[in-house]
């Protein structure tokens, strides 16, 4: 990230999303070999011939491999995806930017500039609450929001937006050229005087209505 900062641009957070969607990867990393271990166990033994007559010695070996392969799938195809996934999962908040990657092999990333974002969101499940993680929707004028998953720590990462926002300089703070004329003035940081406020105080008013 160092190398791909802005003149003047600082890292504020780096964050990857919550790890509790790794608790069933990990359950299963755990439970899954030793089911395998005792199936192989229980096989060699012969136990199968005892309750099935028509499974043979023969079907040991076949057995046997089975168990492997259903071990071997369920790491490599279950547990180690979801591992990488969260691992290559990263959001930085920069005093400028905030950018999403995504990927190893297949790289995917996108950011937004903190100029351009206009209302900020949480949106919590009751899990989420109970692990004080959530959903950070940013609002850019777009159609669709970009949405920052399961964050960790959801409401201090937003309160970090925030105050990255109120940091910008007033010049950064106008709305795009194409809004109409529609920009922001200058005005102090406590909004007297003009009708019009900064915008991340229009986002912390939506946010009492929202998350309280």
């Amino acid at each position: 990230m160092r190398r791909q900062l802005l003149p003047g641009e600082q890292v504020i957070v780096v964050t990857r999303p919550q790890p509790r969607t790794l608790i069933v990867p990990a359950a299963a990393f755990i439970a899954v070999p030793a089911v395998g271990a005792f199936a192989t166990a229980w096989i060699v033994k012969g136990e199968p011939a005892r309750m099935f007559p028509a499974v043979t010695s023969a079907w040991t070996f076949w057995l046997v491999a089975a168990c492997i392969l259903l071990v071997s799938w369920v790491l490599c195809g279950y547990c180690l995806p979801r591992t990488l996934r969260w691992q290559s999962t990263r959001y930085t908040l920069t005093s400028q930017r905030i950018v999403a990657k995504y990927g190893m092999l297949r790289r995917r990333e996108w950011q937004v500039s903190l100029a351009a974002v206009r209302q900020v969101w949480v949106v919590q499940s009751v899990l989420q609450r109970i692990l004080r993680s959530g959903n950070i929707s940013l609002d850019t004028g777009h159609p669709d929001p970009a949405v920052l998953e399961d964050v960790p720590e959801a409401g201090k990462f937003r309160d970090f937006v925030l105050e990255a926002i109120d940091e910008l300089p007033p010049a950064s703070l106008a709305l795009d050229e194409g809004s109409g004329g529609d920009g922001l003035e200058d005005v102090d940081r406590n909004g007297e005087g003009h009708a019009r406020q900064w915008p991340w105080r229009r986002r912390e008013g939506g946010r009492d209505e929202r998350w309280q």
